[in-house]
This record gives C-alpha cells, sequence and structure tokens, in this order.
C-alpha cells in the first residue's frame, strides 16, 4: 500500500533550514470537482485591473498574483502556507537536514528574531551568538515588523557569501554587529547517551525524512552498551514535529504489532485514514524498525519507558506520546503540550512554487483530538527544582491568531480574564529571566538537555528506578477551546 506522505507541523520556532517538507509531495488537481464562484472571481479580476491601471506606481503582474494566493492561503490558518521560489526550495530543504545558513535556531519576540540556540559548530556559534541574543537587523534592514519566514529567507544564501547581523544583548546591556560567512549546515534530529549505566536517554529535535534510519541505529547503539537495559527516557521536549511517518515509525518502535498509531479525518477522502504499527505505514523501502526489533529481539516493545515532553512539544511529538500515552506503553512527564492537532499536505505550484494546505485534524488511538488543547503528562515535573523559568513565555496553538476550533465571540470574551491572567504571567517570567541573567550573565537559564543538570530527566530516571519524583505543585493544564471556528 501506498500512501501520499504529510507533514504533521511545525511552529514557528525554527532551525533556519525554514520549515519542514515532505519526501512526497501532492501533485493531484482537485479544482474540476469544485464549483467555481464566478462573480467573487469577476471581481478579483476587476480589482486586478484596478490596481495595474490606476495605482500610483507600475507594479509587477506576477507579485500581484502571488501576494493575492498567499493572502488566500495564509487567512485560513497558522499553518497553512504559500512558497515562492525561493521559499518553496527552502521548504524541500528542510527534511532532508542539510541547508545553508548560519546554523541557528530561532523564535519572535516583541518583533525581533531571538535566538533560541545556535547549532553545535555552526557559523553563528564560531561567531560567539548565544541563547536569548535578538537580531534587530539583517543585512541593514530593521528586523522589526518583519515576519520569521522572511528572517529565515534573508539569514539564508549560497555558501560562503556573508550576512551581517547587528545584535542586542540585554545580559550585557549592549548592541554589537556580527558578521558571519553561510556554510552549509547538517543538522542532527537524534541524540541518545546513557544517563545512567541502567537507564538511557535518546532524543528527538525534529522528524525528518532520516529520522526513522538514525532512531534505529541510536536505539540499536544504547542495546549493545547494555543489553539488559532497565529503563528508557524518550525526549520529545521543543521538538516541534515534522513527518507524520516518521511519527508513525517512532511509536512502531514500542507499541505492539498493528495497532493504531494514529488516525485522520478532513474533507478529502484520502485525508480519513487510520495509520498503524506496522511498515507499510511508514515507509515504502527497508524498514530500519523492523531490522531493530529482529536485532534486539523486541528488547525496545517491552523495555520500561518514560517519555519527556513540554509546551514546546508539538504535532509529531504529540502524536507519539499520544499514542504511547492511549495504549499505556509510557509514562509522559513534564507539562502540557503544544496542541497542534492539524495534518498539512503539501502541493506544488508548478516547479517553483508550492502551497501547504491544512487538510486533516489528527486523533490519538483513543479517539482523542488534540487540537488547542495539548497532551496532559501522567506526571506533571517542573523544569527546574525551583520551578518554572521559561513555561509561562511558551506559546502554544490556542494562542496563534486563526487557530482551528478558535472560540466564537461570546467565548473569547470569557476567555478574556484568563488572557489576562496569563499575560501576567508572562511578563513576571521576563522579570525573573532578566534578573537571574543580570546576576548570572554568562550562565545558561536552564541546563542543556540531556546534560547532568538536566533536571526533568533526573526525575525520569528516578521514576524508572522506582524512586520518589519531585512532581510539580504549580503545573496544570490548560483547558481546550472546542468552539468551531467562525
Amino acid at each position: 500500500m501506498v500512501r501520499k506522505w504529510k507533514v504533521a507541523g511545525w511552529i514557528s520556532v525554527g532551525v533556519l533550514a525554514g520549515v519542514l517538507g515532505t519526501v512526497q509531495l501532492q501533485a493531484i488537481a482537485r479544482s474540476d470537482k469544485v464549483a467555481l464562484p464566478l462573480q467573487e472571481l469577476q471581481q478579483l479580476a476587476s480589482v486586478f485591473g484596478m490596481i495595474k491601471s490606476d495605482y500610483v506606481t507600475p507594479v509587477d503582474e506576477k507579485k500581484l498574483i502571488t501576494d493575492a494566493i498567499s493572502g488566500m492561503v495564509t487567512g485560513l490558518d497558522p499553518h497553512s502556507a504559500y512558497y515562492d521560489a525561493k521559499e518553496w526550495k527552502a521548504f524541500r530543504e528542510g527534511t532532508s537536514g542539510s541547508f545553508v545558513g548560519v546554523g541557528i535556531e530561532i523564535t519572535m519576540e516583541d518583533g525581533l528574531v531571538k535566538v533560541v540556540s545556535p547549532i553545535e559548530d555552526s557559523p553563528a556559534a564560531k561567531a560567539g551568538l548565544q541563547t536569548n541574543d535578538l537580531i534587530t537587523k539583517i543585512d541593514d534592514t530593521p528586523v522589526k515588523g518583519m515576519s520569521i519566514t522572511e528572517a529565515v529567507k534573508r539569514m539564508r544564501g549560497e555558501p560562503k557569501t556573508r550576512v551581517d547581523l547587528m545584535i542586542l544583548r540585554r545580559s550585557e546591556n549592549r548592541s554589537f554587529s556580527v558578521t558571519i560567512i553561510r556554510e552549509q549546515i547538517k543538522t542532527v534530529s537524534v541524540k541518545s547517551k546513557m544517563a545512567e549505566p541502567d537507564y538511557g536517554w535518546i532524543r528527538i529535535s525534529q522528524f525528518q525524512n532520516r529520522t526513522t534510519e538514525d532512531f534505529a541505529k541510536h536505539l540499536e547503539q544504547l542495546h549493545a552498551t547494555n543489553p539488559r537495559m532497565k529503563g528508557l527516557v524518550l525526549d520529545l521536549r521543543n521538538d516541534p514535529g515534522g513527518l507524520l511517518t516518521a511519527a508513525v515509525a517512532v511509536t512502531s518502535a514500542f507499541v505492539a504489532d498493528d495497532v493504531t498509531v494514529v488516525s485522520t479525518n478532513g474533507q478529502l477522502e484520502d485525508s480519513r485514514f487510520v495509520y498503524k504499527a506496522a511498515p507499510q505505514y511508514y515507509t515504502q523501502g527497508a524498514d530500519p524498525i523492523g531490522q531493530l526489533h529482529e536485532r534486539t529481539n523486541n528488547f525496545y516493545k517491552k523495555v520500561p519507558l518514560v517519555v519527556l515532553v513540554n509546551e514546546g512539544s508539538a504535532s509529531a511529538s504529540e502524536i507519539v506520546a499520544g499514542a504511547l500515552q492511549d495504549h499505556k506503553r509510557a509514562t509522559i512527564m513534564g507539562n502540557q503540550t503544544f496542541g497542534k492537532g492539524s495534518v498539512q499536505t503539501v502541493r506544488p505550484l508548478g516547479k517553483e512554487a508550492g502551497i501547504k494546505l491544512t487538510t486533516a485534524l489528527y486523533y490519538t488511538p483513543s479517539g482523542r483530538s488534540i487540537q488547542a488543547k495539548g497532551i496532559e503528562p501522567d506526571v506533571w515535573v517542573d523544569e527546574t527544582p525551583e520551578g518554572n523559568l521559561l513555561a509561562a513565555l511558551g506559546t502554544r496553538e490556542a494562542d496563534l491568531d486563526k487557530h482551528l476550533n478558535a472560540p466564537t465571540n461570546g467565548q473569547a470574551e470569557s476567555n478574556r480574564a484568563a488572557e489576562k491572567k496569563r499575560e501576567a504571567d508572562r511578563e513576571a517570567a521576563q522579570k525573573k529571566i532578566e534578573e537571574a541573567q543580570r546576576l548570572h550573565p554568562n550562565a545558561r537559564l536552564l541546563p542543556a538537555f540531556g546534560s547532568a543538570e538536566d533536571f526533568r530527566l533526573q526525575q525520569a530516571v528516578r521514576f524508572l528506578q522506582g524512586k520518589p519524583v519531585k512532581r510539580s505543585a504549580s503545573l496544570k493544564a490548560r483547558p481546550a477551546e472546542s468552539a468551531q471556528a467562525d
């Protein structure tokens, strides 16, 4: 059975590969099945003509058309998008784990580009960029008002070309410029090690087209290191998602054969489908997961398992966590996940453009939709022994404009008080972070995932050892917004 591969999703915290893509793109035209609104199309043509003939300066026709398409698509929801030639190339590079750029993970904060983390050994890391640095200019162009997609596009380019960045480092109360030479960046989506002699740790940072193969290799290496491993921690914190089929493959490493991993449901017939833990649902070639089971005698189908998640765990990460939770195969630990429960399908528009369109919602094996809600952990655990520094600053699906299942006007009014409280929490968290940076300007706000100081990993290992876990007294679920969008 051959299925068209889809994108489980991507939030706007991205490695500068841009955004995630698909291995196989859909190219099926369906407009012949849809009755076209002729009156509205005539109106669109009239506006096009007015702009061409009456606007103060000549306007490029191609730009008018692409802007119209972009507005049509991006107005649907936060995850549908139109890509021009450069963006389309960047999109298709995303799943390969290789791109040309400066090598940083970014998000937006107060209209500026914020460095989440420099990629190890990248030009940005060598130039001294640090977590929480703010980029205010890219090649003398102010970043304020720029979208994250445009910022990504400006920082990417050809190998051995330069890009000038103006950096605001609040912790040192100074701004400075840095020149970075773009290089080919290779991202590694899977890491692993023995957290303790009998307990393994494996991390997936995003679901790429190589993730399944790399994941299986890392699990084999952990098993070779300790064939009698007593427990494993699967770390999906800050994993924004990616390929739906990669999520199915990763889940298949731990659950019984042929059980349901995730189902999708949408308007199109081929968007209504059930994915199961079997190779035909995640690969069209070699089966690394099947080989893993053969070489380890199905070890990973029974090893005790903890999955670490946080508010940055989205989409494909939530598919894995939700499936393992529903099948009671793992204990989910951390805090409530992002809540992106939609599937995007990628279709080319000719050779040099394409669209990413939301075509379905996905559901966990028990039938739960996590859209605008997320996965609630079985064990709530703070980021640090002192509590949560960054959780209040995190953006979730329910915070995004035009998210699916957005509240109606009446419900939006009732949610206003909750949003005001969240805003107050964000301001308090920001002040706490700034004070911590002032007192310890060169220290990381949070230890690196997988490090000896990683508090949540420590608690996961203690849980697997049967020891008491320091559960959170403050973390709690954020309620779902279940009303249909207007």
